[in-house]
């Protein structure tokens, strides 16, 4: 629908806000409303004994009314949730005229519009908690219908399930749908866990480019943008792992960041173009004392956000408590794929590959060709945490050789209900094996392969000037959070995910 196709209902709250207007009523007005009440802090608060809660006032969206001659009941809502309000003529129109009740309230106000009321709590005769409205004010008229759910013998119709229409239009999605904006509370309850968690740690909270020269941390497509003022090209950061080790180099012994990433990739359940990941990068430590850190602080979130360490994932409980398993990489590849790819060279895997039915590419060198092979056998079977470790050197361009076998690296990922929830290493601090890793990755990209690094030399240069033994964490926070309340897809835990521009209905004249 365009601008100039709008429904009878749209009209007819149009010619509305005319009439107030008229009346001299300004349906959006500029004036601070005193509010000083909740929907929740009444339910909490009202004591009829103590004669609590007579003065209150409190603004909300009208999604009920029942207009029952000289009284009316309705529903309002705020943040916090719904109360019921009792309007009666004579008390919010004291004198002769009448207007506020008989015009304004019974016929220029609609389902949707945003209103103060200012009154006393109360309990009814049937025992629902309302407010008596003494006063009442329009704050912002609405000029769209709302999609009302309705509740019908306790069970619930909502008129907003289209998950497309959800996520183009989350604004009416969180008006509708409350449990959703409960979503994005426990989200933020989440992260803030963790920020309270890394700085008792003594880790100090950072910020590093968005844009950055060359897009290092991680193996995936990057967005490019040009910069007109310096006339070159740049790109949105894929992680934010170089520049946190480079503050390591600078001194400090602990760095964390929550960061907006871009990888132009797929999307799918699991996948957004933009996502929030938290890296953490703390000196003098290893790949298994993150480990234990990484433990303590989900088995924190799970207890913060449910009361207990068990959390339901889909049709699974899942026990975020301390002790997860630990399961050597190629010994999980033997187990599930039944092969032995330890020591194969690029040709062996790739004929293993076609013996197992994976599918490859010719861009796929050594490392994507074994990770191919876990990903078709193993990732499915790790339904409970288990950090799964020891990933070959081809896998881990940035990651410390491992100390008792130099073909491996001491690296683990974290799986939960067969999803990557987290990655982490030892952190290659060895500038001249650092510079030989980016110097293989560049031949890499130089065969095809896109998602390939990019040699960083003002990296290794930092390097050279010495970084103390470190172990660093990355953590997608859309993914944790999925995982923490129960939600199917990354979209239901985002605010506005990426999606294909909205088509414009054709006009019915063209």
């Amino acid at each position: 629908m365009t601008n100039t196709e709008l429904s009878e209902q749209e009209m007819i709250r149009r010619e509305s806000l005319a009439k107030l207007r008229e009346s001299g009523i300004n349906p959006y007005p500029a004036a601070l409303y005193p509010v000083n009440a909740t929907a929740q802090s009444i339910a909490k608060e009202y004591d009829a004994e103590k004669g609590t809660c007579q003065d209150v006032c409190l603004a909300g969206r009208i999604m009920s009314r029942r207009i029952m001659g000289a009284a009316s009941f309705g529903e309002i809502q705020d943040s916090t949730g719904r109360i019921q309000i009792y309007v009666k003529r004579d008390e919010i129109c004291p004198g002769e005229d009448k207007t506020m009740y008989n015009t304004v309230w019974k016929k220029l106000l609609d389902i949707g519009d945003i209103i103060g009321v200012k009154g006393f709590a109360f309990f009814t005769q049937t025992g629902q908690l309302s407010i008596h409205v003494k006063e009442l004010t329009l704050l912002s008229k609405s000029l769209r219908v709302l999609p009302v759910v309705k509740e019908v013998d306790g069970v619930v119709h909502d008129a907003f399930t289209d998950p497309e229409m959800r996520y183009r239009q989350r604004y009416v999605d969180l008006i509708v749908n409350p449990q959703v904006r409960d979503v994005f509370v426990q989200r933020a309850k989440i992260i803030n866990t963790m920020r309270e968690y890394f700085n008792e740690a003594g880790c100090l909270e950072v910020e590093t480019p968005i844009l950055q020269p060359i897009p290092g941390g991680a193996t995936a497509r990057p967005f490019i943008t040009h910069h007109n003022a310096l006339d070159i090209d740049l790109y949105m950061r894929i992680a934010n792992e170089l520049y946190l080790k480079r503050l390591i180099v600078g001194g400090y012994d602990g760095v964390y960041e929550f960061a907006k990433d871009f990888r132009n990739e797929g999307m799918d359940k699991t996948h957004n173009p933009e996502f929030t990941c938290m890296e953490i990068y703390v000196a003098y430590k290893d790949y298994i004392w993150m480990m234990e850190f990484v433990e303590k602080m989900l088995e924190k979130i799970a207890v913060r956000l449910h009361g207990t360490s068990v959390v339901k994932i889909g049709d699974k409980e899942i026990d975020f408590k301390a002790g997860y398993k630990r399961l050597p990489y190629l010994d999980a590849i033997k187990e599930y794929a039944g092969v032995d790819v330890k020591g194969m060279n690029e040709d062996e895997l790739r004929e293993t590959c076609k013996k197992l039915k994976v599918e490859t590419d010719p861009t796929m060198g050594e490392g994507k060709l074994i990770d191919a092979i876990f990903g078709a056998y193993v990732e499915e079977h790790l339904t409970e945490p288990t950090f799964v470790i020891d990933y070959p050197v081809s896998l881990s361009p940035l990651t410390k050789r491992h100390r008792n076998d130099p073909t491996l690296t001491e690296r683990f990922e974290l799986f939960v209900c067969g999803k990557e929830l987290a990655n982490a290493y030892s952190e290659l601090n060895d500038p001249i094996d650092q510079l030989d890793r980016f110097k293989e990755q560049a031949a890499l990209k130089s065969h095809g392969d896109d998602e390939a690094m990019f040699i960083d030399y003002d990296f290794v240069r930092a390097l050279e000037y010495g970084m103390p033994p470190t172990s660093g964490l990355g953590m997608g926070i859309d993914r944790l959070t999925m995982f923490m309340t129960g939600q199917k897809t990354i979209q239901d835990v985002l605010f506005f995910p990426q999606m294909r521009p909205e088509k414009a209905a054709t006009n019915k004249e063209e």
